[in-house]
């Protein structure tokens, strides 16, 4: 009688399991049909005049995408629109950051210049958060010394908080013909400025751990992180 009950049990539980894998497909499924159906969407809808009018200036200047991605006026189009999202505090959801490589290799130029916009990113970063700190002084909320010693940190750390950064999707890929058969990159990136922050947190904490400051334990006070 107890291997019946265990029995009927296993198959309940099985079959439920079935059940539930079954519905989380079929859940994906209507999920990625829905993401599909948008996509297509802003494929078929028309640039922005903005988009178009930068588009067709780059295209006389040679620049070009890959085969395979999206239209450059669309690509642009995804850009501007990211530029004008905001929190609900009125500040940018999104830092933006470009950069331009060159090589006869287009996947080693293109990683170039990813890399370099994320140096970039990094240096608006660093500006962004010197910024704060000086609001914080004026404010009251921090004293000099420790502001100096933050600061230094901040200034010491912007190849940290690149490597912080992690990986990064270009909103705008785009490259011409250049010297000969030399292939030019320019890529547009955007990263949330909530990342950002973690990023720099990571970064500027870790400086002040490696000078042995113990600062970095009052970095979320300090900052309002």
């Amino acid at each position: 009688m107890k291997k019946t009950i265990w029995g009927l049990v296993a198959v309940l539980f099985i079959s439920t399991g079935e059940f539930s894998y079954a519905q989380s497909a079929k859940d994906q499924l209507k999920e990625r049909q829905e993401l599909t159906k948008v996509s297509k969407k802003e494929l078929n809808e028309k640039a922005s005049k903005a988009a178009r009018k930068e588009a067709k200036r780059l295209s006389k200047d040679g620049w070009k995408t890959a085969p395979g991605a999206l239209p450059l006026e669309k690509q642009l189009d995804k850009s501007y629109i990211m530029q004008y999202q905001y929190d609900s505090d009125g500040f940018p959801q999104y830092i933006m950051a470009e950069a331009m490589s060159t090589g006869g290799n287009y996947d080693a130029a293109k990683m170039q210049a990813l890399e370099l916009a994320k140096q970039n990113l990094a240096g608006q970063i660093q500006t962004e958060i010197t910024a704060l700190i000086e609001n914080t002084v004026a404010n009251e909320q921090m004293d000099q010394s420790d502001a100096a010693s933050i600061t230094r940190s901040v200034l010491a750390s912007k190849n940290l908080i690149s490597q912080s950064i992690g990986r990064v999707v270009p909103v705008v890929e785009t490259y011409r013909v250049v010297n000969g058969n030399n292939r030019e990159i320019l890529i547009r990136i955007a990263y949330s400025q909530d990342m950002a922050k973690a990023a720099a947190k990571r970064a500027v904490k870790k400086e002040l751990e490696q000078r042995g400051d113990s600062l970095h334990g009052k970095l979320d006070e300090l900052l309002g992180w």
